[in-house]
């Protein structure tokens, strides 16, 4: 099959978004931090969508599809890097207020939507002392946000192409990558191919409740043994 990745449109977050509502069904995280009783799933495609609208601009969101096909097979979000040291830019301050408002009014006209804010609060401090602690590079990080395939395209070659379409220009700046996985098996040994190495073990825990997140660093190819 082949594929073809572009940087995502407008025109791909309806797309986009099933890959990530098929892939992440039962994942650890998602069990966690949402109350499926509760969950509203046109709030979660709403948040999704302007989670999308805001990366298109300020991320780097990629989409795949097969070359004959305008079906999105695989999603993936992932962040530039920002030396820490660089001043935030006018155009993500003034964005991220976009964002906080446009989500303010959708937790108004939605709810929560099942999402048990006590937990994902607990997990948004422990991935900040992790990033704290672990990102200690001045040129800063290419973060892999998700990374998503549908089912039916598994073991195709999408989720490899959506990686490599950053890792090469990671490689060729000579800049670190990271990630968090919400799954040990399989997903730990699958990007430690792509050359990532896994540097902490993340624990969230509620009372007793608990799951566990693997933060793993990729260094550029050349800098590699």
């Amino acid at each position: 099959m082949s594929l073809k990745v572009t940087r995502m449109t407008e025109a791909d977050i309806d797309g986009a978004i099933d890959t990530i509502h098929q892939a992440f069904k039962g994942d650890p995280y998602n069990e966690w931090v949402y109350d499926h009783s509760k969950f509203n799933p046109k709030r979660n495609r709403y948040s999704l969508r302007l989670r999308c609208l805001w990366g298109i601009s300020h991320g780097l969101f990629y989409v795949c599809r097969s070359s004959d096909s305008p079906k999105v097979l695989g999603t993936a979000m992932w962040m530039p890097p920002t030396p820490p040291s660089e001043p935030q830019s006018w155009s993500l301050y003034f964005s991220s207020w976009w964002l906080y408002f446009n989500q303010v009014y959708m937790n108004l006209t939605f709810g929560r939507g099942g999402l048990i804010t006590k937990r994902y609060w607990i997990w948004k401090a422990a991935q900040a002392q992790a990033q704290k602690e672990l990102w200690t590079s001045k040129t800063g990080y290419y973060f892999c946000n998700i990374v998503t395939v549908l089912p039916e395209a598994q073991g195709k070659g999408v989720g490899r192409a959506l990686m490599e379409e950053v890792l090469r220009e990671a490689d060729e700046r000579g800049i670190d990558c990271y990630l968090e996985s919400s799954r040990d098996v399989p997903n730990v040994a699958i990007y430690e191919k792509f050359g990532f190495e896994l540097v902490r073990e993340m624990d969230c825990d509620d009372e007793g409740d608990k799951i566990k997140l693997y933060c793993m660093i990729r260094k550029p190819k050349e800098e590699q043994p």
